[in-house]
């Protein structure tokens, strides 16, 4: 099943679900049906290693 978020129309909350084929998604915090679906961008892999660029330097030991 895939992980899709989601703007309500009604209270603009903001949330995530899992949805099946078929499956008409509502809003955990209003009941609401009428649902923005957002562009989610999938989470990169964490990978360590020296060559790798770091946004903050290490501290030094």
């Amino acid at each position: 099943m895939p992980l899709y978020e989601y703007t309500c129309e009604g209270c603009h909350g903001d949330f995530e679900l899992l949805v099946r084929d078929r499956e008409q998604p509502a809003c955990p915090e209003c009941g609401g049906v009428r649902l923005q679906k957002r562009l989610s961008v999938p989470a990169a892999p964490a990978i360590s290693g020296a060559s790798l660029p770091m946004c903050e330097p290490r501290p030094s030991s």
